[in-house]
Formats: structure tokens, sequence, C-alpha cells
């Protein structure tokens, strides 16, 4: 099964034999252990299988399984999008390659194209960069999706003001663009959307969950919001 078909589930992704990796002598014990971790994640040969960008494409399959905020003929904007694991699930699931659903992906990074998808190569925090994705959607957005990630400090309270940070300029943007019961779905950290970012959330939308999809790797601290039902824009 390819990408495309935007069918099968993050559960129950197969298990290969655990590939062993040496430590090479110009490799750092940092980099040895990424790889090893790479070569034995089930996700990332499972997405190497199905032609994903990305494992990260696992985790807005399984979210959307549990929430269901992708529909066919939705109209989507994908904040954070290169590599494009997402908009790939995206454009399956609204139909948008086979012109029904219509799905913007922007990110800072260049990305190739992917069928259905208008890719928006600028910094989602430059103050045009709102307006030029409202201009490529043409109209009001179903679901706003949001996986940006700050580069990590290493510092756990600083990256998850970042994160947090990234998270409220989406939301934002989400006020602006949401039709009347859209949906929000971004990364945030774990200990989830805290403060202000949560108060409103609870004012803009009927239902506010958290969910860590099972593709996120444990030791990893983000977990995602999903916040359903967009009251519309007060």
């Amino acid at each position: 099964m390819t990408a495309s078909s935007g069918k099968g589930r993050g559960r129950g992704v197969p298990r290969a034999a655990a590939v062993r990796v040496k430590t090479a002598g110009r490799r750092k014990p940092s980099s040895t252990e990424w790889l090893a971790r790479q070569l034995n994640d089930p996700y990332v040969q499972e997405a190497k299988r199905r032609g994903y960008r990305s494992r990260a494409a696992f985790k807005l399959i399984e979210l959307d399984d549990r929430f269901h905020v992708l529909r066919p003929g939705g109209r989507v904007v994908d904040l954070g999008a290169a590599p494009g694991g997402w908009s790939q699930v995206a454009a399956a699931r609204t139909k948008a390659g086979a012109g029904v659903g219509r799905v913007i992906a922007a990110d800072l990074l260049a990305m190739d194209p992917i069928p259905g998808c208008v890719v928006i190569e600028q910094d989602f925090l430059a103050p045009e960069a709102p307006a030029a994705i409202m201009a490529a959607l043409d109209g009001k957005a179903d679901v706003v999706l949001s996986d940006m990630a700050a580069p990590a400090t290493g510092h756990a309270a600083t990256d998850h003001l970042r994160i947090v940070a990234l998270a409220e300029a989406a939301h934002d943007f989400a006020r602006t663009i949401l039709a009347s019961g859209g949906s929000f779905v971004a990364k945030v950290y774990q200990g989830g959307t805290e403060g202000e970012l949560l108060r409103r959330l609870r004012q803009d939308f009927t239902s506010v969950r958290h969910a860590k999809p099972p593709a996120s790797r444990a030791e990893s601290a983000e977990v995602y919001v999903v916040a359903m039902g967009f009251r519309g824009a007060g």
C-alpha cells in the first residue's frame, strides 16, 4: 500500500528483527545511537514501505483514527509541513489528490510537491505568511494542523516555552481561518497546553483533548492538543 491510499492504521505496525550498529571510528556515540534507533524503529521501516516521507505520518494517522478530524472534501492547512508526512496523510484522507479536498502545506524549508497539496515555502511567523496561506486556501479551513517545533536546546523549561509559543501562534492563525465547527491539532510538550493557551482553546472550541499517539516515541516529551468544534472568532 502506498501513501496515496490513505488507508491503514498506525496501530499494529510490524516489528522487524533488531539491527546492531557497530561504532565507527569517525562516528560519535550519539550518532551511532541515533542510527540504531532509526534502523530498529518499526515506524521508520513502515513509512518507507508505504511511501510516507517521515514516520511522523503515523502520528497524524493515529490521531485521526481516534478523533476523526480529516474527512473527504475537507480543507486543511498544515503548518510546519516539511518534509510532508502529515500533508500526505491529509491529502489522502480529504481526497485532495482527486480534487475533492484541498491541502495547503506551509514551511520555511523547501518541500517536494505532493498531489493535491499547494506548497508554500515561507516562514509561518513572517508577517506576510498568514495572508499568503489564506489566499492559497481561498476560503475557510476545516482543519489547521501544526507539527511545528523549535530546535531543542536540551533545557526542558526553555523547550516547553518555545513549543508552546509556536502553538500559540498557530492557534492565533487558526482563529482567523477556521470555519465554524473546525478543528485544530498542534504539537506541545509534556504537561500539555497550560495557562493562557489552554484557557483560550477552551473558550474557542467545544472540546479540547490531549493525546500522545503510539507513534510518538516513549522518551519524547511531545504530546498533541486536539481542539474540535470551533465556535467562531469573536
